[in-house]
């Protein structure tokens, strides 16, 4: 059936009470591939909220690569995971700003009409590592929109109520959509996980891109010393707007990158190119970084151990360049340097950072908001690496300046990439 895209910005229905059907966009398993192809936009029914879960009516969702996953099937397929088996399709989106439209029974602190942002980590509220852990051990835990179907690239998605953040006021929905996954992850790595204080020297690879533009933020807010890693002269000079002391164009060290499959030669040759490297990092700096901000993984882990200094942190989250990682662990063991694995954010740290969104004291940092009939386009630049930065989506929103009621900065505009 076709959809009328003239119409997703209206809803014939007051909150509290739920339309029947609405407009997403559904991957299904049999037509896995390429975004373009595998997102497909459709007439889905509306779901209704279980205990303890609410709908909200999406006004704009965040883009990110693992709908891109999802998409392909790989590395793995949702289809297996979550809550697909019983939907039988995937809608994706992990980043959204909405208005509460239904709860639940059970829900107390949330009401139709509330203005919120959405953290991505769902939990069942059974599982004791919620209550005492963290939610992020428990066996249930799962990234909404990724592994679980009902996300945010639809005119309504369904969500824990626990996962609600109040939507700062002076963003616009599509600054408010923008800024979820890629910040509460930089904030659980650095702040819980790295235990960043004032004094530190840190080093943020992929410096302008999604994860790196809040690490150099926060690095900043904690009186931390940052020098950012970069793909160009002009994302330099973006990060260090952003409150690096400095930044490193990666181009004037090729050398470093490992694949994995390098000769003696080669690795010889890699390993003077890496010490180079540490060099001019500690130069910029005034010292060797004790907090090495790691989301790359194959290519720079090597020299990410070998950089911090004894005794420091490589913090990690991700793996861009390949999660296989290949390096000298003589250079970890006998300078006493540890590893942290990272992993998002639970509600409480999600809560404290969106507070300093609200406070003015973080901003996100947003490159393009899109109508809602470019979704697909959209994970289709990120699959071809045509992107510069984050992408908004306008949903129930018509404009990009909607939805601002407040007085504070609004996102940083800019063309940012990894």
């Amino acid at each position: 059936m076709a959809v009328d895209l003239s119409q997703i910005s209206t809803v014939a229905t007051e909150p509290g009470s739920l339309p029947t059907k609405m407009a997403a966009w559904v991957i299904r398993e049999d037509r896995l591939g390429e975004p373009k192809d595998a997102i497909r936009l459709e007439e889905v029914e509306v779901p209704e909220p279980g205990p303890f879960e609410v709908v909200l009516r999406v006004m704009a969702a965040g883009v990110n690569f693992n709908n891109v996953w999802a998409a392909l099937g790989q590395p793995v397929s949702v289809f297996k995971y979550g809550d697909h088996p019983e939907t039988g399709h995937h809608i994706g989106g992990s980043d959204a700003s909405g208005i509460v439209w239904k709860v639940g029974e059970g829900v107390t602190r949330w009401k139709p009409g509330d203005e919120v942002v959405v953290h991505c980590n769902q939990a069942s509220y059974e599982d004791v590592e919620v209550h005492g852990l963290d939610p992020l051990a428990a066996p249930s835990q799962r990234i909404w929109g990724y592994e679980t179907t009902w996300g945010s690239f639809a005119q309504f998605c369904k969500v824990q109520a626990q996962q609600l953040l109040p939507k700062p006021a002076h963003l616009s929905w599509a600054e408010a959509a923008s800024y979820g996954l890629t910040y509460f992850t930089a904030y659980r790595m650095l702040v819980d996980q790295a235990k960043i204080q004032a004094g530190d020297k840190v080093l943020v690879w992929g410096a302008a891109g999604g994860l790196g533009v809040f690490a150099i933020q926060l690095c900043k807010a904690a009186g931390a010393d940052a020098v950012g890693i970069v793909s160009s002269d002009e994302k330099g000079e973006l990060v260090e707007r952003l409150g690096a002391v400095g930044y490193i164009n990666r181009s004037e060290f090729p050398g470093i990158m490992r694949k994995g499959d390098e000769t003696p030669d080669e690795e010889k040759a890699r390993f003077k190119a890496s010490v180079g490297f540490a060099k001019r990092v500690k130069e910029i700096l005034g010292d060797s970084p004790n907090i090495v901000f790691e989301h790359v993984g194959k290519a720079t882990f090597p020299t990410s151990v070998f950089t911090v200094k004894p005794f420091g942190k490589v913090v990690i989250c991700g793996a861009t360049s390949g999660f296989d990682l290949d390096f000298d662990v003589r250079h970890l063991w006998m300078r006493q340097k540890q590893i942290i694995g990272s992993h998002f954010a639970n509600a409480y740290e999600s809560t404290r950072a969106n507070a300093l969104i609200d406070e003015g004291k973080i901003q996100p940092v947003l490159w393009r908001t899109l109508p809602f009939d470019d979704v697909a386009t959209a994970h289709q630049l990120l699959r071809d690496n045509q992107h510069l930065g984050k992408i908004a989506i306008l949903v129930g929103a018509q404009d990009a300046e909607e939805g601002r009621t407040g007085e504070g900065p609004g996102a940083i505009l800019a063309e940012v990439g990894a």
